[in-house]
């Protein structure tokens, strides 16, 4: 086979789509593309993912090669190892040039991505790969440089497809095991999931676009305020995380369409609403930012010292806690609700972290890989930062210690969440519903419920985990692992004024909403 140019192999990931996107552009600017998703099986077994992300993946790929066919190509699928596939090419297309953009993902596409590189390197093939955030790589040049680079990189101009792309005819790949993606060539079952889910956001770039209209539009005007309620935040929060982690929508596109919402809006509270909503895409990639420089936090506490706190499995407690069972009604009522959702709000994401460390001192990594397999838009770069800050093993000055009662009355102060995911109390009075333990045995008997009493008493347990981190404090001189100082201030660069004035505040925000 002879070819005047090299055929440009773009290898989507976790960028599925093909608007603003830097590897397909620089590809069909230099020969003919081949776009080539792998499926592979053993990423889907790994113990913080589940079928129900595949399943959101699914729908992006078919959506993805709808964006494609209307361009004039077509993705090609592989199912095995990404290497598998590469080799395969390399045989009937010897001097590809591979295109992709740079994961931010957990230690096992790291090891996959550093074996690619080592495949490149060793076949005389070129990788280029391009940012998908505003994270600053290599490491070794973010020393000062994160919050500059984000700004800049989010006021560039988009990504461009040239008017023509030149596909790889379908002739080319006919002695391969590559297909032209079809629906029937997408599995329904690659990982596991211990609660069906019922209530799933639908993938692909089409479903985000409609959700990022609906938000800019109408739904963000609540934004301020409306979050952190489990009640509000399903029409308040944006609902885009899972577009963003599996790249149906560019964070760029949408920090540029934010701010010129924000720019034509008139009502001053809506303003800050989307002045709010754009300083979370900034802790978006700051936490990001943090993970790539500290990737051992997926296995490691942050602070090592931490680990000293007494946390041992417990299998009874753990159990409870998974499957809504803790005598808690509000913690309960979040975790069956991502069983049937696969999302929630940030305030209840956290809540249920501190329920699970602090409260039932369970150790962290059970708890973090357990809630990776829920999350729908379960993002590696801000899922482990958030987890170890919630536990307390980023070794943080605040203690973030939820009070699922005072939770319960300041969200859902008449008990419509909690009477919902929590059938068992739907009939209990209300001086009873968010303390059912308070109940008299015979009333709960009268009124037949069935409802388990709290492992731990919260009071007794909080004021012995006080205890335990102040001696910790004395004994090893705890100090925050670097960049999760929440009282240092976080200001933008030095040098240029309006990175300061874009920097967000010294405050902890939402990354999920």
């Amino acid at each position: 086979m002879k070819m005047s140019t090299s055929v440009q192999v773009v290898w989507f990931k976790r960028d599925l789509r093909c608007v603003d996107h830097a590897a397909l552009a620089a590809a069909a600017k230099a020969g003919p593309v081949l776009a080539l998703y792998v499926i592979e099986p053993n990423y889907w077994q790994l113990s913080d993912t589940s079928n129900r992300q595949w399943m959101f993946v699914r729908d992006a790929l078919v959506d993805l090669q709808q964006q494609l066919a209307a361009l004039g190509g077509q993705l090609w699928l592989a199912h095995g190892h990404v290497l598998e596939a590469l080799s395969e090419l390399h045989q009937v297309l010897p001097q590809f040039v591979l295109h992709s953009h740079q994961e931010h993902g957990n230690l096992w596409t790291f090891k996959r991505d550093q074996a690619v590189g080592r495949f490149c390197r060793g076949h005389q093939l070129t990788w280029h790969e391009y940012p998908q955030f505003g994270v600053v790589r290599p490491v070794q040049r973010r020393v000062g440089r994160f919050h500059e680079h984000w700004f800049d990189w989010m006021q560039q101009a988009q990504q461009t497809l040239p008017e023509h792309i030149a596909f790889v005819p379908p002739a080319w790949l006919e002695s391969t095991s590559l297909r032209p993606l079809t629906i029937e060539l997408l599995p329904t079952n690659l990982g596991t999931d211990a609660y069906l889910l019922r209530s799933r956001q639908q993938g692909g770039r089409r479903e985000g676009l409609a959700l990022l209209e609906s938000f800019l539009t109408r739904r963000s005007e609540r934004y301020r305020g409306s979050i952190s309620s489990p009640l509000t935040a399903v029409s308040s929060c944006s609902r885009l995380s899972p577009y963003l982690a599996y790249g149906c929508l560019s964070l760029k596109e949408i920090v540029q369409a934010t701010e010129s919402s924000r720019a034509k809006t008139v009502p001053i509270h809506w303003r800050k609403s989307l002045a709010d909503f754009s300083q979370r895409l900034w802790w978006h990639c700051y936490f990001i930012q943090r993970f790539e420089s500290n990737h051992r936090m997926e296995f490691q506490a942050l602070v090592p010292a931490t680990d000293k706190l007494p946390r041992p499995f417990d299998a009874e407690r753990f159990a409870a806690w998974q499957h809504g069972r803790t005598g808690w009604p509000m913690v309960d009522a979040c975790m069956r609700y991502l069983h049937v959702h696969g999302w929630i709000n940030f305030r209840m994401r956290a809540m249920l972290v501190s329920a699970a460390t602090y409260s039932l001192s369970l150790p962290w990594r059970p708890v973090a890989e357990w809630l990776a397999q829920l999350f729908v838009d379960y993002e590696p770069g801000i899922h482990f930062p958030q987890v170890q800050m919630q536990s307390g093993h980023a070794g943080n000055s605040i203690l973030r210690i939820y009070n699922p009662v005072m939770q319960a009355q300041k969200l859902d102060p008449q008990g419509q969440f909690v009477r919902r995911w929590v059938p068992e109390l739907r009939s209990i009075d209300a001086m009873w519903l968010f303390e059912p333990w308070l109940m008299p045995v015979h009333l709960k008997q009268q009124q037949g419920i069935d409802y388990p009493l709290p492992l731990v008493d919260f009071e007794l347990a909080h004021r012995q985990l006080k205890n335990d981190v102040s001696q910790l404090r004395k004994e090893h001189d705890l100090r925050p692992a670097r960049g999760f100082n929440e009282r240092r201030s976080r200001t933008g660069s030095r040098s240029r004024s309006r990175s300061r004035k874009n920097a967000p505040p010294d405050n902890q925000l939402s990354l999920f909403d």
